[in-house]
């Protein structure tokens, strides 16, 4: 068997890489064995691969403590596992906990052993959360993309993520352009991504039908297969699964971050 593919793909909240994630994994689906592990408390990441939200780790452990790998892990499009950790109650308790958890129930499982050639985490946020940071701390993922958009708040978590895997000493395979629509978006990401010792490695378009997919519980990849929009998610795939190219990335600083973003303005 060849060596499991394992990648972590952090972002701001609501940039999107649920979908991402989602797509990706059905873009490998077809000729790859992949497990997909949902590591944000709204549990949504598998929602579009398997038709419907699934329980979590966390919720299971409560009504059966002697879990089984029944229990958590779930079938979704072309085959793809699909794990969600979850979280607490909002207001109550660490949400990075259910991460921890879920690690340490699926690897006690085996799950990790399986016949897996891919591995993707979807990650809530910035490292700056012990829980959250797992994925790379313990070494469950061997590389990390950033999913951002060109706006002020999605790069400043961005650029915090990159504090992290700096200090970590993750491999970061660079950064997923998840476009919002706004003006010179393309050019303040690349640039950005050329200041945190990166690059750009794929660009994903706004587009209406991503929206209709998610709305039917559907990946683009299974409602609109021939879409130009699938095809973008499949040339994606394809730019992770051959990249070679990983950094330690270089954070800017913050008073730099903001005179960098003044300036498209």
């Amino acid at each position: 068997m060849s060596k499991t593919k394992k990648i972590a793909i952090y972002g701001k909240g609501g940039i999107g890489k649920s979908t991402i994630v989602s797509n990706i994994a059905a873009a490998n689906s077809k000729d790859k064995e992949v497990l997909v592990i949902g590591c944000d408390p709204k549990a949504d990441t598998t929602r579009t691969l398997v038709g419907e939200r699934i329980p979590t780790v966390l919720d299971t452990l409560k009504i059966k403590k002697n879990a089984v790998t029944e229990d958590i892990l779930y079938m979704g499009y072309n085959d793809v596992s699909c794990v969600e950790s979850g979280g607490p109650e909002p207001g109550v308790g660490c949400a990075g906990r259910g991460v921890i958890v879920a690690m340490n129930l699926l690897e006690r499982l085996g799950i990790f052993s399986e016949n897996l050639d891919l591995i993707i985490y979807d990650v809530l946020g910035d490292v700056v959360c012990g829980g959250f940071a797992v994925p790379l701390r313990e070494n469950f993922a061997d590389e990390v993309y950033i999913v951002t958009s060109g706006e002020y708040m999605a790069l400043y978590a961005a650029n915090n993520i990159c504090k992290g895997i700096k200090k970590l000493n993750g491999k970061f395979g660079g950064i997923i352009c998840n476009c919002r629509g706004i003006d010179n978006e393309l050019e303040i990401v690349q640039e950005f991504a050329e200041r945190v010792n990166s690059r750009v490695i794929g660009v994903v378009p706004r587009n209406e039908i991503v929206q209709k997919s998610e709305i039917d519980a559907k990946t683009v990849l299974e409602k609109f297969p021939d879409s130009k929009q699938a095809e973008i998610y499949r040339k994606l795939a394809n730019s992770i699964n051959l990249n070679n190219d990983f950094v330690i990335p270089e954070p800017i600083d913050v008073e730099v971050f903001d005179e960098f973003f003044r300036k498209f303005q």
